[in-house]
């Protein structure tokens, strides 16, 4: 996209921002539950948080809830490498805020449980499936205070779907495409009194675009409710997910048998209390991971002898109780424990025989490495007047590693009229190292400081007689301490020696024309003193959505311009605009027929170096609900 074409596309979505815009797709005085750990009326927050709903999470019939996640945040990019499927240690499925996120600085939640490999640290993007999210809340900017660490550039919390009614309903779609891709899923959900459940199931694969690119994903989804008491309630869910998968490599050095077998799974069983003056909640949770992978091997080369392996989890607690002290107050204290590691190795495929990869702070190899962390918090939040809020918190987190960490945020919130509120942030973010970087591979070493980032922001709503919003903010980070691998002595090692300035803007805007149209834009750009790769400096957004008697449409063109997919002597950008849209006809009243195309102008890109995305895709299917 020219300069001109981008500065037409910038005035479409202030047009739309000036006619009342709102990309957060959050309504006057909506909740969230993310920024704070009950719900909270979002005018409230000091922090910019964006929540995509189920109704637009839905609309494109994508299996995954990152695409269109990103759609709607600004500010968040995710890369990908294919049709389906983002892939494990490939580069490709990382996620950033304003620029940072890079391995385990954005920390994925699910209903506030953390997500990501015990060993590596990272979060899995393929095990996030829009089949059990009732909506995703991303809080843009460092959660640390109530999130600890990994939560330096911000979260993105999926909320599981929900059942508040009697009675039954069931959802199931079906579709297949292009590259021979099939995906299919149904959700039941169930309430009866005081007994509730959700039970979803989804299977998809595809062949890919390139040779050696197959894919293919089985997830199964539980979640069980029971109102025991007026103001109690126990919830338990399992989630798990396999998904095999094939790596082609780069174009120009491909990769033969770089295969990879990954089953992950999640567990948790809480205990809720919600009253007038105060709720709460207590939460033990189990997530694990197995990782069967093969190398692979170049054009000419032969195959591994070894596979690498590895066995991950995070055990934990967490508690918190929230509650109204005195007139315009909320008061929220939090402990949190985890218990996270696991066991790598390299396994002899004619002998069984296991090499292991994981060592002491001695440098003596050992079966199995673990770390521990536990944290206390208090965030106050007070109306110290009808048009002021005040909001401060401080969190003490000690790693048994690492050491102790103080995590101070502050932030105001003056709400200048009933539809109108200006909020001022200063917060603090930070990642303690992981498993790998202390205990795996030669660059290995317990000599690590936390990374660091302090962010400053300035944020304006506005709402418009329920018709829509408009939301500006600007941002500056500043961050430290970030591990990189150097060599000294001749050998790699783990140091903290990186640091980074970013700074940007961020506009949000959504305005409902009519019964019929609705309209939704976003805009971020970013300043980066150092390059990031999957980074853009600029990313617009601008949607379409028309429904009229049986027919639905939704259109929505995205411009990613200054995308850096390498960094250092090979500094590369890309600049492309992608076309979506999605056409519904209801042929019966249980029954939707649907096609989407995705990438309609068959743009040529890569949003990972090495990595070309396919062209112009189409799905065909039907959406049953019963």
């Amino acid at each position: 996209m020219n300069t001109k074409t981008k500065s037409l596309a910038l005035a479409a979505l202030l047009a739309t921002v000036n006619m009342n815009a709102q990309t957060d797709s959050v309504a006057l005085h909506d909740v969230v539950v993310t920024g704070t750990r009950n719900a909270t009326d979002i005018r409230h927050l000091p922090m910019t948080v964006t929540v995509v709903g189920r109704e637009k999470l839905t609309e494109q019939n994508q299996p995954s809830v990152l695409p269109i996640v990103m759609q709607q945040t600004p500010g968040l990019f995710t890369t990908s490498r294919g049709v389906l499927g983002y892939g494990v240690n490939t580069g490709a499925g990382s996620l950033k805020v304003r620029g940072v996120g890079s391995g385990a600085q954005l920390l994925v939640l699910i209903d506030g449980q953390p997500q990501y490999a015990g060993l590596m640290g990272h979060p899995i993007p393929d095990a996030y499936q829009t089949m059990m999210a009732e909506r995703v809340e991303v809080v843009r900017g460092p959660a640390s205070l109530l999130y600890g660490s990994n939560a330096m550039a911000g979260v993105l919390n999926i909320v599981t779907r929900q059942m508040n009614e009697n009675g039954v309903k069931t959802d199931v779609l079906v579709q297949g495409g292009s590259y021979g891709t099939l995906q299919a899923s149904a959700t039941n959900r169930l309430k009866l009194g005081k007994f509730s459940s959700i039970v979803g199931a989804q299977y998809q694969r595809t062949d890919g675009h390139r040779q050696n690119s197959e894919f293919e994903q089985l997830d199964g989804f539980v979640k069980l409710g029971y109102d025991f008491a007026p103001h109690w309630k126990a919830l338990g869910d399992l989630n798990i997910t396999h998904f095999n998968n094939s790596n082609p490599g780069p174009v120009d050095a491909p990769l033969i048998d770089n295969d990879f077998k990954i089953t992950r799974g999640l567990a948790s069983v809480s205990l809720n209390n919600d009253y007038d003056r105060t709720s709460g909640s207590l939460r033990a949770y189990f997530d694990w991971g197995h990782h069967n992978i093969d190398d692979g091997y170049a054009t000419g080369g032969s195959p591994r002898t070894a596979l690498y392996k590895h066995n991950d989890y995070i055990g934990g607690l967490t508690w918190y109780q929230s509650a109204r002290l005195f007139e315009g107050n909320r008061t929220t204290v939090g402990v949190d424990w985890q218990h996270f590691g696991g066991s790598a190795w390299n396994e002899n495929r004619a002998s069984g025989e296991k090499t292991y990869l994981t060592k002491d702070a001695d440098g003596n190899v050992v079966e199995k490495q673990h770390a521990d962390d536990v944290a206390g918090y208090i965030d106050f939040r007070q109306d110290l007047a009808a048009w002021l809020t005040v909001d401060a918190g401080l969190r003490l987190d000690h790693h048994s590693v690492i050491g102790t960490e103080l995590v101070p945020q502050g932030g105001l919130s003056f709400h200048l009229t009933n539809a109108s509120d200006l909020k001022a942030l200063v917060s603090k973010g930070f990642r303690n190292p992981t498993v790998r970087e202390m205990y795996m591979f030669p660059p290995a070493t317990t000599d690590l400081k936390p990374e660091r980032m302090m962010n400053y922001e300035l944020s304006y709503s506005q709402h418009f007689e329920g018709r829509g919003h408009f939301g500006a903010n600007i941002f500056y980070i500043k961050g430290e301490n970030l591990i990189t691998t150097t060599r000294i002595d001749g050998r790699p090692r783990n140091v903290n020696m990186g640091d980074f300035e970013n700074w940007g803007l961020e506009l949000t805007g959504d305005y409902r024309i009519d019964s019929h149209w609705s309209l939704n834009a976003n805009y971020s750009f970013l300043h980066m003193d150092t390059p990031i790769e999957g980074a853009p400096e600029g990313k617009l957004y601008i949607g379409a959505n028309f429904h009229q008697g049986k027919w639905t449409a939704s259109a929505g063109l995205q411009n990613i311009s200054g995308l850096y997919i390498a960094t250092g002597d090979d500094t590369g950008k890309e600049n492309y605009t992608l076309l979506n849209a999605t056409v519904g006809y209801k042929v019966f009243p249980i029954a939707t027929l649907f096609v989407h195309g995705e990438n309609i102008l068959a743009e040529q890109y890569q949003t990972y170096a090495g990595f070309p995305m396919p062209k112009a895709t189409f799905m065909g299917g039907v959406k049953v609900s019963l």
